[in-house]
């Protein structure tokens, strides 16, 4: 069964910048040879919206097939809010402490992001991790697309 990786719009965004481009690309690649399946979400879904084209049109090239798209759950929303009683994120950060939730909830095989301030951040980590393993989840694996390799 092929990996199923929750992403945020920095990953798509990362095409088109200069210092990630190289690994968002890579990422996209392995998207396209359906070596893993990419999770996107309604958060996703919205702040796609007010990227520039550039950026849409790459999610709009991905085979539907590689793509599952998530619903926000009253259990996913219980769980970031989890995130934010504890701290580990304001509710300024609403959006990524989503993110996080998501794919907690969904059992994603990791969390994949450019956000090093909210989310691919080992204090960050460890404590959304320690909020998911009180809460009866799993450990999630969040890394950045540099660390994602399949062949």
């Amino acid at each position: 069964m092929k990996p199923r990786i929750y992403i945020d719009t920095s990953v798509i965004g990362g095409c088109l910048d200069e210092e990630f481009e190289k690994e968002s690309i890579r990422f996209f690649d392995m998207v396209e040879k359906n070596l893993i399946k990419i999770l996107i979400s309604p958060i996703f879904i919205d702040e796609l919206e007010g990227a520039p084209q550039k950026v849409k049109e790459i999610l709009s090239k991905t085979a539907r097939d590689r793509i599952e798209y998530l619903e926000l759950t009253d259990e996913a929303i219980e769980l970031r809010n989890l995130y934010i009683k504890n701290g580990i994120l304001s509710e300024k950060w609403i959006d990524d402490a989503t993110h996080v939730a998501l794919a907690t909830v969904y059992r994603a095989d990791a969390i994949v992001s450019w956000n090093f301030r909210h989310i691919v951040r080992l204090d960050k980590i460890k404590m959304f991790n320690q909020v998911n393993i009180l809460n009866g989840y799993g450990i999630l694996t969040i890394i950045s697309p540099k660390e994602v390799y399949y062949e």
